[in-house]
């Protein structure tokens, strides 16, 4: 049987005191973080933020979303390339606009912790987290691979990304923000000669992103899963707080239902569960779990030690 939890104000102080004490006693953490932790960061792909950046894209092609642009048909690859530049540099290559990342990393640092994730923004790397310690299931906006792809490797494309950027007319100032300089119309296209394209067979690069078979999981990614199955192993029989972020049902089968069953099977496990109107608990392990129905950043402010 399935639970969700819709907090009250007073069961939540009862529960964030839990979850504080759950922390501290843990001897390991397992952290699992979906699309929510990113939103209650501030990487929202709507309202403000996206036409902050999406303006001149919204009005010619009338689509009111980040993501929705980002399946949208372009006619040339030079269109194409205005779009997903600006869409990475702001989802990648810029600071999250609230500390929800550096929080966490702020009550995890002392603990043997992992991270398990399906978001592709890299924002755990960038708040501290030890790379060794990160596994980016879905792959990361920051990586480019061959379309096709003829070969298993993916490449950084930061440099690229920019130079993209800036022959749109922006400028980037000291601390990664964009800017646009008073007078300029932003160009909605990349010069040809940017367009990446794949060093081995010449055929156009793109994101490396779980979208469909043409998915590359290189050296790197096996690492991180060999470090991830390694984690779980040492850890099954001990003490151990699966701390669930921001994860709804897109992809349950990586973090959710893993979590619930690796709680199932070990009596000294807790599992946390928090997230914005979807706190859910399978019965068979209610008894220890910890269901906050609730912002990430706002309870996570209220553990941190003052």
């Amino acid at each position: 049987m399935l639970l969700k939890f819709k907090s009250r104000e007073q069961d939540k102080i009862e529960q964030i005191e839990q979850l504080k004490q759950a922390l501290q006693e843990a001897d390991a953490i397992m952290i699992g973080a979906g699309a929510g932790m990113s939103t209650a960061a501030g990487f929202v792909y709507t309202g403000d933020r996206f036409k902050q950046y999406f303006s001149d894209f919204e009005e010619k092609y009338g689509f009111h979303d980040m993501y929705t642009g980002g399946f949208y048909n372009y006619d040339t690859l030079e269109e194409y390339w205005g779009y997903w530049s600006r869409y990475i540099y702001v989802n990648r290559y810029m600071d999250a606009p609230k500390s929800t990342y550096s929080d966490l990393y702020h009550l995890v640092q002392d603990k043997d912790y992992f991270v398990l994730t399906t978001n592709v923004d890299h924002c755990f790397q960038k708040a501290g987290f030890d790379k060794k310690r990160l596994f980016y299931t879905q792959g990361d906006y920051g990586l480019f691979q061959c379309s096709e792809p003829c070969h298993d490797e993916t490449y950084e494309n930061e440099e690229m990304i920019r130079q993209m950027i800036l022959s749109q007319g922006y400028v980037i100032d000291e601390k990664g923000n964009l800017t646009v300089p008073e007078g300029v119309t932003l160009k909605m296209t990349v010069p040809t000669e940017l367009i990446p394209k794949c060093p081995k067979c010449g055929k156009p690069m793109t994101m490396n992103l779980r979208a469909d078979d043409t998915f590359v999981q290189d050296d790197g990614w096996y690492q991180a899963n060999d470090c991830y199955e390694d984690f779980v192993r040492r850890h099954k029989e001990m003490n151990i707080l699966y701390l669930e972020l921001g994860v709804g049902f897109n992809t349950p089968g990586i973090i959710k239902y893993n979590f619930w069953n690796l709680t199932n099977h070990n009596p000294k496990a807790t599992y946390v569960c928090l997230n914005f109107g979807q706190a859910y608990v399978p019965g068979e392990i209610q008894n220890r779990s910890i269901c906050i129905d609730g912002d990430i950043d706002a309870v996570l402010k209220k553990i941190i030690p003052v």
